[in-house]
C-alpha cells in the first residue's frame, strides 16, 4: 500500500500547484493589474489596433484628396505619404508578429499607441497644427489607453499627447489656401470640426464596445478558471479522505476475510446450514467491500495490484451492467445497444464508478425504470441513462456539476454528479442532462474513443 505520510505529501503538492494556479489569478489573455498577459485578449486587442489603423489610412487618404483636390488646399503630399507608409508598415509588422505568436503584453498595446499619437502628430504638423480641425482625434487614443492599459500607462500616453499639441500650437507648417480661401477658413473650420467629432464618435462606440467584449470574455474566462481550480481542490481534499479511509479500511477487511476462511472450514459452524449460508453471505459482503476499496484506490491511483485490462466497449458495458444488476438484484435495466462495430478499450474502474453513480441516480428517482442507451457519435463514446422521475429543476440544470446540488435533501447530496463531470471532463469528455418532454431526465456521458483505446 501506498504510505499514508507519502499520500498526504501528494495531496499537498497538488493543492500547492492549484493556489499557484489560483494565485495568478488569470487564464491565458487576460489582463492583471499593469499587465496584459500574452494569449487572445492581448492578440484581440492588437488586431482592433490594426482594424483602427486600416481606417485612419483610408480616412487620411480620402482627407487628403478632398483637400488637394476639392478645396484647394496645398498640402506636402511626399511627407505626408511617407507618414501613411510608415502607418503600413507598422500594420504589417503587427500582424506579423500576431502570426507568429509573439507576445502581445501591455507594453506591446503601448508602443502600438505611442506610435500612432506620433503619425497623428506629424500629419497634423503638416496641415496646420493646432488650427487643424482633427486635433479631436487625440481622444480617440486617449480612450483606448484608458481601457487597454494600465492607469500608469494611460498617464503616460496622456503626457504625450499633451506635449503633442502644445508643440502643434507653437509650431506646425501653416496651410496654404487658394486665392480668397481665407475668407471661408472659418466656415472649413466649422465643417472640419463637425467631421472630427463625427468620426470621433463613431470608432468611439464602435472599438470601445468591441474592446469592452473582450474583457467581459475574460473576465468569464477567469471565473470559469477560479471556479475549476475550486473544484479541484475539493475533489484533492475529497480523494485524501477516500483514499485514506480505503487503506485504513483494507487491513481489518483482510482480517475478517481470514476469518470467514476460517469458519467456513469448521464443522461446527458449517453443520448447520443456516450458519453456513449466513457465512457465505458474509464472505460475499467483505468481498464487496474490498472490491469498493480496490476502485477507491485505483481511482488514486495507488492499486492493489488489479491492472487496468484490455477489453471492448460491449465487453464493458456488459461487465458493467451484471455487476450493477447483482447490486440491484430486485431491478431490471434495460439496455439499449447502438454502438455498431465493436472497439477494444482499457478497461477503466474510474469510469464504472461513474456510470454507476449516474445509474444509482436514476434508480434513486425511478425505480420502476431506468434505461442505459450505448452508441457512437463519429470518435466518441456515448453512454445514455434515461428514468422516468420527475427530471431536473431548472437551477439544477443551470449548476450540474457543482457540489452539493442535489434534489434529493440529503446531506452531502449532489457529490455523485459532481464527480461524474470531473472524471468525465480529466477524460476529455462532456456531461449534459435534460429533461425529457414527457417526464423523466436523461444524462448523457459523452468520451472521445481516443481516451480510452491503446
Amino acid at each position: 500500500m501506498t504510505d499514508w505520510a507519502d499520500l498526504r505529501r501528494t495531496a499537498r503538492e497538488t493543492l500547492a500547484g492549484a493556489a499557484r494556479r489560483l494565485g495568478a489569478g488569470r487564464p491565458a489573455g487576460l489582463a492583471a493589474p499593469g499587465t496584459l498577459e500574452d494569449h487572445d485578449g492581448g492578440r484581440q486587442n492588437l488586431l482592433l489596433l490594426v482594424q483602427l489603423r486600416w481606417i485612419a489610412v483610408a480616412g487620411q487618404v480620402v482627407t487628403i484628396a478632398v483637400a488637394q483636390a476639392g478645396l484647394g488646399i496645398a498640402l506636402p503630399l511626399g511627407p505626408m505619404a511617407v507618414v501613411l507608409v510608415g502607418l503600413v508598415v507598422l500594420n504589417l509588422v503587427s500582424l506579423s508578429w500576431i502570426a507568429r505568436g509573439g507576445s502581445v503584453t501591455e507594453g506591446v498595446l503601448f508602443v502600438a499607441l505611442l506610435l500612432d499619437v506620433v503619425a497623428l502628430t506629424a500629419q497634423l504638423y503638416l496641415s496646420g497644427g493646432a488650427t487643424n480641425p482633427f486635433t479631436s482625434l487625440f481622444l480617440l487614443q486617449l480612450t483606448l489607453a484608458a481601457v487597454l492599459l494600465s492607469s500608469r500607462a494611460t498617464i503616460g500616453l496622456v503626457a504625450l499627447t499633451t506635449a503633442s499639441l502644445g508643440v502643434l500650437l507653437l509650431s506646425y507648417r501653416p496651410l496654404v489656401l487658394p486665392q480668397g480661401g481665407e475668407n471661408e477658413l472659418f466656415r472649413l473650420y466649422l465643417v472640419g470640426m463637425l467631421v472630427a467629432f463625427v468620426i470621433d464618435a463613431a470608432l468611439i462606440a464602435v472599438f470601445v464596445t468591441r474592446v469592452s467584449r473582450n474583457l467581459r470574455e475574460q473576465d468569464a474566462r477567469l471565473a470559469a478558471m477560479r471556479q475549476r481550480a475550486a473544484e479541484e481542490d475539493h475533489i484533492v481534499r475529497m480523494g485524501l479522505l477516500a483514499s485514506g479511509a480505503a487503506h485504513e479500511l483494507g487491513t481489518p477487511l483482510s482480517s475478517l476475510s481470514v476469518i470467514l476462511g476460517d469458519w467456513r472450514r469448521m464443522p461446527e459452524l458449517t453443520a448447520s446450514a443456516e450458519i453456513a449460508r449466513e457465512i457465505e453471505e458474509m464472505q460475499e459482503a467483505v468481498g464487496r467491500c474490498k472490491a469498493i476499496v480496490t476502485g477507491i484506490l485505483l481511482a488514486a491511483g495507488a492499486a492493489r495490484g488489479e491492472a487496468p485490462h484490455l477489453t471492448s466497449v460491449r465487453t464493458f458495458v456488459t461487465e458493467l451492467v451484471g455487476e450493477w444488476r447483482r447490486m440491484h438484484a430486485c431491478f431490471g435495466l434495460q439496455v439499449r445497444d447502438e454502438f455498431g462495430e465493436d472497439e477494444e478499450i482499457v478497461s477503466d474502474t474510474a469510469l464504472k464508478q461513474v456510470v454507476f453513480n449516474v445509474l444509482d441516480n436514476a434508480l434513486d428517482m425511478s425505480p420502476r425504470f431506468v434505461e442505459l442507451a450505448v452508441s457512437r457519435e463519429g470518435d466518441a463514446l456515448r453512454l445514455s441513462v434515461t428514468d422516468r422521475g420527475p427530471g431536473f429543476a431548472p437551477e439544477m440544470l443551470a449548476r450540474l456539476g457543482q457540489p452539493y446540488t442535489s434534489s434529493k435533501g440529503r446531506l452531502g447530496g449532489g457529490l455523485g454528479l459532481f464527480l461524474v463531470v470531473n472524471v468525465v471532463r480529466k477524460l476529455g469528455g462532456t456531461v449534459e442532462a435534460r429533461n425529457r418532454s414527457h417526464g423523466g431526465a436523461v444524462v448523457t456521458i459523452s468520451l472521445p474513443l481516443s481516451s480510452l483505446t491503446v
